[in-house]
């Protein structure tokens, strides 16, 4: 047992003057009591000239100094401990990811979490333990680095935001662990839901990691993309895609809006099954470019995903200059592959080259490379590949990313490939289809240039006997057009940098100007040689307004992400082949018995009253 107050105790010095005022001789009195049951035996002595008489035994003194001692311990505030932390170091990660803004909870999970972690600072033994704050929100931050002074760390707790952006745990995790290696006695201590954890990467270390759980349903309908395209039916009119997400178990009858420039466009009701998702497709007229948005017409748990936004520009005609030795299945394919394409088509490209907004060179290498965005089939530039291209015979095709834009509807499945030049991904590309040993297709940004990169002679293939083969063809035209290029620049996830280059026009700028989604406005300096404008305070979904002097342009940050929609928490994580983590549960520590004390002498006081009442009735 321990005592939270133990100078209470000196209040026993009393119990000795109660014996002493027994030992003392009366002197006779007439007094009114409440109760004489045990105060007659002492009424009927006789005066005596003595002042101190022997003591003897009495039932009133011992029930006086059981009460004056029930009171003293109850003043003491005695305690059981139970099992309580005692790490040297306690390294504490709140998730401020959007899906910690859920409702669930009271008020919400983030709140709910930080209280938590607010208790345990509480907890702490002095300068024996120190804890340190990292957020995990747009971008894993220190927010109070290791200390024991608990009004810095509640500072630090307090100040903390949720934000819109995805969950940034891993990076936060991997700080943690960095923090803790090599340090005996010390804990890392996640406050989240476990949307979109993902620990496989510290399956092989030493993670002391204990995970405090903190929702307790999945209730949300989201939006979860958002696309708008050339409507193939009507070039002057746009298409937009959304796609809506029911993470929850039971199924949603609203609507969804589509507004331009805060205008509401149209409206559709839609119903969205358990667990399920729905695609919409709105047509839209488009005279002045400006911003698409879509908005859902229901209260959940999670407002943060229930609107998106995204940039439109006027559509503009892409200038193909397609380079061939003879593929008809390609030239149809390019041709076909939107209303505002304009396909030129040579068998040599030298100098001067001509004016173009994407290069398509199917097996030719040509006399000069393009500055322009290229598509290459069965050839490429050394620049691409530092380490060279080599040959494999009859690759299978094992795995594609059907999440990339150039993938969307693709299929490769029974796609039979005669051989293919074999490379290693370089830094600048991702793989978008693999075979065992390399990867098939490439795309990502080499400089200023887009590059898709096939490593296979498409005629040495069946793939253009497949309807995937013009989808391709038609994914990566719009994924290559300069034009969608510059509008992807204008549309990020939440908590990203948003980075745009600084162009002649804008070369002369010393300060931009944002206004975020709040009306909340930063102004930004300029360096004289600045080429990049980089704005990287996200935290937030929304239209976000950039002002460069006269010249004024929009950027969108949205959600836009599935697992983080997905309010189901999580009550443990999983660790690879290594297991799981289990979350914790809340117990009773350390529990005060000072009431049970306080209460036995009132029990004592009501016996005694009982009693007297009892004898006199």
């Amino acid at each position: 047992m321990s005592f939270l107050a133990p100078i209470a105790f000196f209040f026993a010095a009393t119990l000795p003057v109660v014996v002493v005022f027994y030992l003392l001789k009366r002197k006779r009195v007439v007094r009114l009591v409440p109760s004489t049951v045990l105060w007659q035996k002492f009424l009927a002595e006789n005066q005596a000239s003595a002042p101190f008489q022997k003591l003897r035994r009495n039932w009133l003194l011992l029930l006086q100094l059981l009460l004056m001692a029930l009171i003293v311990l109850a003043l003491a505030r005695p305690y059981f401990s139970g099992k309580t932390n005692e790490a040297a170091l306690q390294v504490v990660v709140l998730d401020a990811s959007a899906s910690m803004q859920s409702t669930d909870v009271s008020p919400s999970r983030f709140d709910r979490a930080r209280s938590e972690v607010l208790a345990m600072v509480d907890g702490l033994h002095g300068g024996n333990q120190q804890m340190l704050v990292l957020v995990a929100g747009a971008a894993a931050e220190v927010r109070q680095s290791a200390t024991s002074e608990k009004s810095a760390l509640r500072r630090a707790i307090q100040a903390a935001e949720v934000t819109d952006s995805t969950t940034r745990l891993t990076e936060a995790l991997r700080v943690a662990e960095t923090l803790t290696r090599d340090k005996p006695g010390s804990e890392i201590h996640l406050f989240s839901d476990g949307a979109g954890v993902d620990l496989s990467e510290f399956e092989n270390k030493d993670l002391r990691l204990v995970y405090h759980p903190v929702g307790v349903r999945s209730k949300n309908l989201g939006v979860v993309s958002l696309d708008v395209k050339a409507n193939p039916e009507d070039p002057a009119r746009r298409a937009v895609f959304a796609s809506v997400v029911n993470t929850s178990g039971e199924s949603f009858d609203t609507t969804l809006e589509l507004l331009f420039d805060g205008q509401v466009v149209e409206s559709k009701a839609i119903t969205v099954g358990p667990t399920n998702s729905t695609p919409v497709v709105f047509s839209a007229a488009q005279a002045r470019k400006g911003i698409f948005t879509v908005r859902l017409g229901l209260t959940d748990d999670l407002a943060a995903d229930n609107q998106a936004s995204v940039p439109s520009a006027l559509p503009e005609p892409i200038r193909v200059i397609l380079v061939t030795r003879g593929n008809r299945f390609l030239e149809r394919a390019v041709a076909a592959s939107g209303p505002n394409v304009e396909v030129s088509t040579t068998t040599d490209l030298a100098e001067p080259l001509p004016k173009a907004d994407v290069f398509v060179l199917d097996d030719v290498v040509p006399g000069v490379w393009p500055t322009g965005n290229v598509l290459a089939i069965h050839t490429g530039n050394t620049n691409w590949f530092p380490a060279g291209m080599g040959q494999m015979e009859a690759p299978q095709v094992v795995d594609w990313k059907n999440t990339h834009p150039l993938l969307r509807f693709v299929s490769l499945d029974n796609v039979q490939i005669a051989s293919s030049l074999a490379v290693k991904t370089p830094t600048w590309a991702v793989s978008l289809v693999d075979s065992p040993s390399a990867p098939l297709v490439l795309a990502g940004d080499f400089g200023r240039q887009r590059v898709v990169w096939i490593g296979f002679d498409t005629l040495q293939s069946t793939w253009p006997l497949r309807v995937s083969f013009p989808i391709f063809i038609a994914n990566a035209m719009e994924w290559l057009n300069p034009v969608t290029a510059k509008t992807e620049l204008f549309q990020i996830h939440a908590g990203e940098a948003f980075r745009m280059p600084l162009g002649e026009g804008l070369a002369q700028i010393k300060e931009a100007t944002v206004v975020s989604p709040g009306n909340r406005t930063r102004t930004i300096p300029l360096g004289t040689e600045a080429r990049e404008f980089v704005f990287g305070e996200t935290p937030r979904q929304g239209v976000y307004q950039v002002r460069f002097g006269t010249n004024t342009l929009d950027f969108c940050a949205n959600l836009l992400d599935a697992r983080e929609s997905n309010l189901t928490p999580q009550r443990a994580l999983s660790l690879g082949r290594r297991g799981s983590i289990s979350g914790t549960k809340s117990q009773v520590a350390n529990l005060e018995y000072w009431r049970a004390f306080a209460l036995a002498g009132l029990a004592i006081l009501m016996l005694e009253w009982w009693w007297f009442h009892r004898r006199t009735a």
